[in-house]
């Protein structure tokens, strides 16, 4: 009975933490489609907006940095429930912003608590996952992430055109209070207990006490496969990060089809969403990370960088392809749009191509997540890996923000040649070529990846063996004095 229980706060936690790694993203996906309403709300260039989310972004990796060095310390369990009340009450101070300041600084202090999420939440998942099975949990963990920027594109698209833009953002903030409710049910899991290393010291009920301390960061930094893990994301991420665009370049391809503004919003919203269908297969990616790993500690780095190189091409011919004799209602229904979509998808022959193509796509860059995610979690010692996850989510975010603004310069360059949709596609394309580099870090990093995998499980051994001799040494202590 004691065993089942346990089993199931395990598993209630996974999902606790798995359904937050969607809420920095959601806030991510909610703007681009808000840009136009906010911007008339408030009386600003849309321009400025994009500056709002990029600050938004930038806030959450520099903050996770740190939030990440208070994990090898602190409680996590507590910590993540501040982070996550500092958040939940800036987003509803955001949905009641009367000038640009305030919601400029309201998604500030947003950032600062969503920086908790990804640096706390993972270190404590990691706990609780087998070393086996890392690749194929952490996928659901990168599945979140992906699905919390759909849902946010969609919510937006869906509410606004029937509400006002500061809705979703009270939609978020309230389910943000509901996970606090949640967290008092969560189990915070002992500090390496999935580490195979530490197996026996767990199992004995001793706990691994070891602490980051300030002189580590210095090593976690220049650790040979963090610093190839770090340029990877930071890459990635140009590329990638520029794809919060897409809904814009549907909205503008529709547009040209004949449609109001509020049809091609609706209908953009539910074609990234559809279009993303190919990451689900982010947990068959994660499972034969794992098969490639047990044979080689390189071989998820080099299966990974297959799959990324392969992304690129996808990505660019379905930004090229146009959407033609696209039939959708004109009446600004949901539902009916949704509907005259999906058929679309199956008698039209351009957008059948789309689909295709965008699975192709989204499948082949979901195999990225799970995978580094997992080798990250391997190549650092489990005091390490909130730190060095966050500083790596820094160098994401850098990239991700890189991605935006290059983005917009490469925008503005090209509108003086190009007119409607062909300024976006050719500048999403411009940016995939990031995804070369990419691929690169994995290739130059399996060599290193080996030597620091065996350096963490030989550490992990001796301090296991030292803590043991430590604990029977007080035992005989304690009972020499009774």
């Amino acid at each position: 009975m004691y065993l089942k229980s346990k089993v199931s706060k395990t598993y209630f936690t996974i999902a606790v933490f798995i359904a937050l790694a969607a809420f920095d993203n959601i806030i991510i996906g909610l703007f681009p489609p808000l840009f136009k309403y906010i911007a008339q709300d408030l009386n600003v260039g849309i321009s400025k907006l994009g500056i709002v989310s990029a600050v938004n972004i930038l806030f959450t990796a520099v903050s996770s940095v740190y939030w990440g060095y208070l994990s090898g310390k602190f409680k996590r369990k507590r910590l993540i429930m501040i982070g996550t009340l500092i958040w939940v009450v800036s987003v509803f101070l955001t949905a009641i912003s009367k000038s640009y300041f305030q919601l400029l600084l309201f998604q500030i202090f947003t950032g600062i608590g969503l920086g908790c999420i990804a640096s706390i939440g993972f270190s404590i998942l990691t706990d609780y996952i087998h070393y086996e099975k890392r690749g194929m949990v952490l996928s659901l963990w990168g599945m979140a992430q992906g699905l919390g920027g759909i849902i946010g594109s969609l919510l937006a698209s869906l509410t606004a055109t029937s509400h006002s833009w500061r809705w979703p953002f009270e939609i978020v903030g309230f389910i943000g209070f509901l996970l606090i409710f949640l967290y008092f049910f969560v189990e915070e899991p002992s500090r390496g207990q999935s580490d195979p290393e530490l197996k026996e010291l767990v199992k004995k009920g001793q706990s691994y006490t070891y602490l980051i301390e300030t002189k580590h960061i210095t090593s976690i930094l220049w650790k040979k496969s963090n610093v190839f893990l770090f340029l990877q994301a930071f890459f990635m991420n140009i590329a990638t990060g520029s794809l919060i665009w897409i809904p814009t370049l549907f909205i503008f391809k529709i547009q040209q089809q004949g449609y109001s503004v509020e049809t091609a919003m609706i209908a953009s919203g539910y074609l990234y969403a559809i279009f993303q269908i190919g990451g689900m297969t982010s947990v068959y990616f994660g499972h034969l990370g794992d098969r490639f790993q047990k044979k080689s500690y390189k071989g998820r780095a080099l299966f990974t960088s297959i799959f990324v190189i392969l992304t690129m091409p996808f990505y660019i011919w379905m930004f090229n392809t146009p959407m033609d004799n696209l039939k959708l209602p004109s009446d600004s229904n949901a539902i009916f749009i949704f509907v005259q979509l999906i058929k679309q998808i199956f008698i039209n022959p351009w957008m059948a191509l789309l689909f295709v193509l965008s699975l192709a796509a989204s499948a082949a860059q979901s195999a990225n997540t799970p995978n580094w995610l997992a080798l990250i979690t391997d190549v650092n010692l489990p005091e390490h890996r909130g730190t060095a996850f966050s500083v790596a989510n820094l160098f994401n975010s850098l990239g991700r923000t890189i991605g935006n603004l290059g983005f917009g310069i490469l925008l503005g360059i090209l509108s003086n040649h190009y007119q409607g949709p062909n300024g976006y596609a050719i500048s999403l394309s411009v940016l995939q070529i990031f995804l070369i580099p990419s691929a690169l870090c994995y290739f130059f990093m399996a060599k290193k990846n080996m030597s620091d995998i065996h350096h963490v499980k030989e550490t992990l051994r001796q301090r296991s063996n030292e803590l043991e001799v430590s604990h029977e040494k007080n035992v005989s202590k304690r009972s020499k004095i009774y």
